[in-house]
């Protein structure tokens, strides 16, 4: 089979240009020719990909439309597979091309013109499908500038957006990582039958390595620290915590100053300790002395990949029920899953793990078992080559309906 991975960037960078390297990779191994009509290059292991993806075609200039039908006549794939994209131009092309369309749904952007659910200012988690709203309620329509220009804030298109939401509806299966996501693409009209959830399968874990759930009490954070990963409300919770504990935060991002010196203010600087980023065969050394993992997202998280890797190495987690985390965090199974933005709750729930060893082990040892048989890499793999089989096979030809035929009349208006 044939098929044409479509990306916004060329090379290592993160979690979707990793998860498109790992299925291209596999999948050329299983004998399929993998082309990439992708963006600019981020300088990090772009020989590997190459290697990968026998056939590129870069994106160049403002004739993205006319590089795109040139990539698919020319390569004529069987399914073409849409990774991170927000050119609509390409992503017309694609439509109007006939080829039987995948795309993977890695966040928000699609249906959220803010792109991550989340208000910056009052932090609530949005459940409202794409509407004036956004424009009117929400203000979503203004936000920060991050391309460089003069200017601190951008304008950014209602119609536009309404635009992506309707392109994508028009494709044959939309790839989600958990049904959260599933949920909130139905919230904004796709097709039931057009969603299949595939996640993410994580690194692979060292059976070997267990924690020794030593009394130090090491709680661990790894991931960024930016705003809505919530590492402020976690050190407002560790603030609560009864039990003596030490806490390594793993990590860098724009708000690791304000959590420096929220740590200061709070008392804490003797027990949270923060150790920017390390790499992550580094990561190892943490998760021998660990005792819990602390997930503090307080925006929704698609899946939050980082709690399925703690897992593989049979460590307990405790997490606010954010998004899509409660598909893979049980409550009282293998960890916590405490009520969002509840410091009390969360300090509790790390105080009984750190009192109670035992009872922090077996929720450990229920999370490897959890992750290890529901997300296998090799059944990952199989299930996504079914599926472009099927949708190589199956897809009907799509209609050429104008934009115009899915949007009202009050949302053309708007811009």
């Amino acid at each position: 089979m044939k098929i044409l991975y479509v990306h916004e960037r060329f090379g290592a960078l993160a979690g979707a240009e990793a998860n498109a390297f790992i299925t291209a990779e596999q999948l050329a191994k299983r004998g399929h020719d993998i082309a990439i009509l992708h963006g600019p290059g981020t300088g990090k292991n772009e020989n590997g990909w190459r290697q990968v993806f026998t056939h590129t075609f870069p994106l160049s200039g403002s004739t993205a439309a006319a590089q795109t039908k040139d990539a698919v006549l020319r390569f004529r794939p069987d399914v073409v597979y849409v990774h991170k994209m927000a050119d609509l131009d390409v992503i017309q092309a694609l439509v109007d091309s006939n080829v039987p369309l995948v795309r993977m749904v890695h966040d928000h952007d699609i249906y959220c013109m803010r792109s991550y659910k989340y208000h910056y200012f009052s932090r609530e988690i949005c459940t409202r499908a794409a509407s004036l709203y956004c424009v009117f309620g929400c203000g979503a329509c203004v936000v920060k500038n991050n391309s460089g220009g003069s200017l601190p804030l951008k304008w950014l298109s209602y119609r536009q957006k309404k635009r992506e939401i309707a392109l994508n509806r028009r494709f044959d299966r939309m790839v989600v990582v958990t049904t959260y996501m599933r949920d909130e693409l139905l919230r904004n009209g796709f097709d039931a039958n057009r969603i299949e959830i595939h996640a993410p399968v994580p690194r692979m874990g060292d059976p070997t390595l267990r924690s020794s759930f030593s009394d130090r009490n090491l709680i661990l954070y790894a991931g960024q620290i930016i705003r809505g990963k919530g590492v402020d409300v976690l050190l407002e919770s560790l603030a609560k915590v009864k039990s003596n504990f030490e806490c390594i935060i793993l990590g860098d991002g724009n708000h690791k100053a304000h959590c420096e010196q929220l740590s200061r203010d709070l008392g804490l600087s003797d027990r949270v300790h923060f150790k920017g980023f390390i790499p992550q065969e580094e990561l190892k050394a943490y998760y021998r002395e660990c005792s819990v993992v602390a997930l503090s997202s307080v925006w929704p998280e698609p899946i939050a990949t980082i709690g399925l890797e703690v897992m593989r190495y049979a460590l307990p987690v405790v997490a606010f029920d954010a998004g899509g985390i409660k598909d893979w965090l049980i409550d009282g199974h293998n960890g916590h899953l405490v009520p969002w933005m509840d410091r009390g709750a969360f300090a509790q729930r790390l105080d009984e793990l750190l009192q109670n060893k035992a009872k922090a082990r077996e929720m450990g040892e229920n999370g490897l078992k959890l992750v290890s048989e529901r997300y296998d890499f090799d059944g990952y793999i199989r299930d996504l080559e079914t599926m472009f089989t099927d949708v190589a096979q199956h897809a009907a030809p799509r209609l050429s309906h104008p934009v115009s035929e899915v949007l009202t009349p009050a949302a053309l208006a708007a811009a």
